[in-house]
């Protein structure tokens, strides 16, 4: 998939709605447990974020099997929405649905596209994901950098990011991007040094909140602000007491976001910050 997309050429404009079905006959109960143990997530059952690895692959293959109007490497990852809709089962099929969205330009002529999952347990929706990427950066005319943002709220702990971290889980996630591998590799991408999946870090994030919480995470929001470089230390902050929380990596804010756990007894359909 990965040579598919480095290969890929885009069209010259959108030729209408882009969007796929794919069917996952079943969810690997050992790839559910080496990703738990790599993350620090108790038990066998499915943590939230595992579900992106099973969309990603849905969005890239969509985007493989369909024309779109721009090149697959080089979209950077900068927000996503997971929600676990009921329990997925292990054994049980799931029909993945992925629809392309493309936005109007932002006022500074950035350009988003916005891949939107949804994966069926027959009739029922199990899970949701919406990943956003930025396909063309905006103009900074006129803009100043902000200055960093100082970490706040209550410390959660947090993280070295191994210098192998980019090539684990890639093995664990699929996701072979050249950017979080080796130096060598991401600088053939125009990166100076190699970071590490933003999804790694929102997982790792999840992992020490759903610790703290004692509460299944079921729905995260998170934007992705700032790379995190192999070899770098995270620390975990809650900002609130409804579910917002910030990892930063010295004084950068890394990646902010919301999350909701259910409640302890599980039935009520309403979900509670973690």
């Amino acid at each position: 998939m990965l040579l598919r997309a480095l290969l890929k050429q885009p069209v010259r404009s959108s030729t209408g709605q882009v969007d796929a079905t794919w069917r996952l006959d079943r969810i690997d109960a050992d790839h559910v447990r080496r990703y738990n143990t790599a993350f620090g997530f108790k038990g066998d059952a499915v943590p939230l974020t595992f579900l992106y690895l099973l969309a990603q692959r849905a969005q890239l293959a969509t985007m493989l099997a369909r024309p779109i109007p721009f090149r697959i490497p080089g979209l950077i990852h900068v927000e996503n929405r997971l929600a676990m809709h009921g329990p997925v089962v292990l054994n049980a099929p799931l029909a993945v649905t992925t629809a392309l969205q493309l936005p109007l330009p932002a006022p500074n002529g950035a350009l988003h596209c916005v891949l939107e999952t949804r994966a069926f347990d027959g009739e029922r929706l199990a899970f949701s994901c919406d990943s956003t990427y930025l396909i063309r950066r905006g103009s900074r005319a006129g803009r100043n950098a902000p200055p960093p943002e100082a970490p706040r709220g209550e410390a959660l702990g947090g993280w070295t990011v191994a210098h192998d971290a980019g090539r684990r889980y890639a093995a664990l996630s699929g996701d072979w991007n050249p950017i979080h591998l080796w130096r060598w590799s991401a600088r053939l991408m125009g990166m100076r040094a190699p970071i590490v999946h933003g999804a790694h870090t929102l997982a790792k994030a999840c992992s020490l909140l759903q610790t703290a919480s004692g509460q299944e995470i079921t729905s995260v929001w998170c934007r992705f602000r700032q790379p995190v470089p192999l070899g770098s230390s995270i620390a975990l902050f809650q900002r609130d007491t409804e579910g917002g929380f910030a990892a930063a990596c010295g004084d950068r804010i890394v990646i902010e976001g919301r999350c909701a756990v259910l409640p302890e007894d599980r039935t009520s359909p309403h979900l509670q910050p973690c």
